[in-house]
């Protein structure tokens, strides 16, 4: 079917004035100093996260309002106003003080989307404490190697979660010195060198006051995975707050009365900027779903719930287009008026599913997790082009360069005037959410700047009305269903199990969840390659990293293509697996 390459705004798509309409007018204003003037604040200057997205409301007429929505198949649903989540997180605060846990210390949470997850990540934030939250999915491995990682000194997780994952390798972390339990089943834990998360929030005082957190104070610390070595930690600060205000508004068109359900999982930066923060700041009713994806659900839910605001994945989408339209016209959307999509390229076929299904076009952004918030986004403000990323948002300033030489530091780049070429998405540093460092890694940290500009690693072109289009990724992270994936890090494992001599992983296209992870490795002699070992090398991976980041295909070889360095190339691995042009070889071990 032959579509037009743009989609027009319309009244009827907007249901409600949108919060801004006028693309380069807005563009002119200072929008940081708008925001920042918008927040609360703390005395003498300072700012804080968790103050803003609750406790400012809960000091005003807002404190009814149900902040959060927890639903599930198996309870009835939870609501928390934003007194009592202000009320919770201020004897979890109380608790990390009793704890001798303060400003600067180091809190990791790892749990399903449970109520004590979202009030530990904001009652830690109130006390200063810098906060990184954890996939369930994540197996031991990756576990204990963020938390060594990042020094992190608490640990909030379930009793089922613990004696599954943490328990085996709690010596393997030598920085960890409490662990707080929730009991999934409701009740009290009383697991060895442990606390009990109802023992403690029953004796903490539900009165707080919230630490003296200036803007340059670190608040969170997002892991992404790399190409080689292990995860980087990108150190976020409470000034982050601004953005998180700012794009919730802008991206998101976010207004007071909506009824919003982002469904992203805490554990990606995503869940955690756009899953707790920018909606609390706007004083939404934000949804949250404990389950997972079930196609017939999540339309029940919109209908049932009355979403008025939709931020959801790619992967999500491409799942419900495969269950068919039908599915989706059993239920009727009249609340629902904005939807967002964020974590990968969305095609121009599901920009367009979701304005024949949905009734509205699906919008489209990019940003990643050392942005710390939305950069480029299709908004209310300005036409739909399918398969955009969309334009900057105001305070962002983006630009097209290419590199002038292959090496040295600091790199030099030279921006691009033309419009459609392709090169490097960088963007002007300075923005509120601008993540301040990689963990004890400086020099990598270093490299991602030339000049002024942030070097995003993303591959990219601009047309001449300023929409920016997602070519491709510049390194090898594979993004499966909205988790990022270091081939290092699961190739480290596969090594580990004792018949893998090596071991090469790369993101293999799949239609549903963008990439899937695919291993190729060389077998240690002695042993056959047959479909036993295959499914026991699988099961050592799933053990080990959890099913979210194990391959899902693993594939024998008798050697892997190896630079001269001895760097196996995962880029030819995958040029040989979709008979793709296998491009320059003279650097391969052997020769061309």
């Amino acid at each position: 079917m032959e579509r037009p390459s743009v989609i027009h705004k319309t009244a009827s798509d907007l249901r409600l004035p949108p919060n801004w309409n006028n693309y380069e007018g807005e563009r002119s204003v200072d929008v940081w100093d708008v925001a920042r003037r918008a927040l609360q604040g703390l005395p003498g200057g300072g700012l804080n996260i968790g103050f803003e997205a609750v406790d400012r409301h809960a000091a005003s007429a807002l404190r009814d309002r149900t902040a959060l929505r927890f639903i599930s198949r198996s309870s009835p649903a939870i609501d928390l106003s934003y007194g009592e989540l202000a009320r919770q997180t201020n004897r979890f605060a109380n608790m990390l003080r009793g704890l001798s846990v303060g400003q600067g210390d180091r809190l990791f949470v790892l749990a399903g989307r449970i109520p004590e997850l979202y009030v530990a990540v904001l009652g830690a934030l109130k006390n200063g404490t810098v906060v990184t939250p954890m996939f369930s999915a994540f197996g031991p491995e990756p576990i204990a190697t963020r938390i060594n990682l990042g020094a992190g000194q608490v640990l909030v997780t379930t009793d089922v979660l613990y004696k599954r994952k943490v328990k085996q390798m709690r010596e393997q972390m030598p920085t960890l010195r409490h662990v707080l339990l929730v009991a999934e089943d409701g009740g009290i834990t009383n697991e060895p060198d442990t606390l009990d998360w109802v023992t403690l929030m029953a004796s903490a005082p539900d009165a707080f006051n919230t630490v003296d957190t200036q803007p340059d104070d670190p608040a969170l610390l997002h892991f992404t995975s790399g190409t080689t070595g292990t995860p980087k930690g990108a150190l976020h600060v409470h000034g982050a707050v601004v953005t998180h205000f700012c794009t919730g508004r802008y991206a998101l068109d976010l207004h007071p009365q909506d009824r919003y359900w982002c469904t992203a999982d805490p554990g990606w930066v995503t869940g955690t900027s756009y899953g707790i923060i920018a909606p609390l700041l706007q004083g939404v009713t934000s949804l949250i779903d404990r389950e997972e994806f079930d196609a017939e659900r999540w339309y029940s839910l919109l209908e049932q719930e009355r979403i008025s605001v939709w931020y959801t994945a790619p992967t999500a989408i491409r799942m419900l287009m495969k269950s068919g339209p039908e599915l989706a016209r059993r239920h009727s959307y009249p609340a629902l008026r904005f939807v967002a999509s964020v974590g990968e390229p969305l095609n121009p076929e599901a920009v367009w599913w979701g304005k024949e299904v949905l009734g509205l076009p699906i919008h489209d952004n990019w940003w990643q997790t050392e942005t710390g918030g939305i950069m480029i986004a299709n908004t209310p403000a300005f036409d739909i082009k399918p398969g955009s990323m969309g334009r900057p948002l105001p305070g962002i300033e983006a630009c097209i360069v290419e590199h002038l030489e292959a090496e040295g530091e600091p790199p030099r780049v030279r921006i691009i005037d033309t419009p459609d070429v392709e090169g490097e998405l960088a963007l002007k540093s300075g923005w509120p959410s601008m993540f301040r460092a990689y963990l004890n890694n400086e020099a990598r940290y270093r490299k991602c700047f030339a000049g002024d500009l942030y070097l995003t690693g993303d591959l990219a072109r601009v047309d001449a009305d300023g929409y920016y289009w997602f070519v491709g990724r510049a390194d090898d992270v594979i993004k499966s269903a909205g988790h990022l994936i270091g081939p290092f890090e699961v190739e480290s494992v596969l090594m580990e199990h004792p018949a893998v001599a090596e071991a090469g992983v790369i993101g293999k296209p799949d239609p549903i969840v963008g990439e899937v992870v695919k291993a190729f490795v060389s077998l240690k002699d002695g042993y056959q390659p047959d479909e036993a070992l295959r499914m026991d090398i699988m099961a050592h991976a799933r053990k080990r990293l959890g099913a979210a980041v194990a391959p899902k295909e693993i594939a024998f070889l008798p050697t892997l293509p190896r630079t001269r360095s001895g760097k196996i190339m995962r880029r030819l691995l995958k040029a040989r697996e979709l008979g793709l042009p296998e491009g320059d070889t003279s650097t391969l071990e052997g020769g061309a």
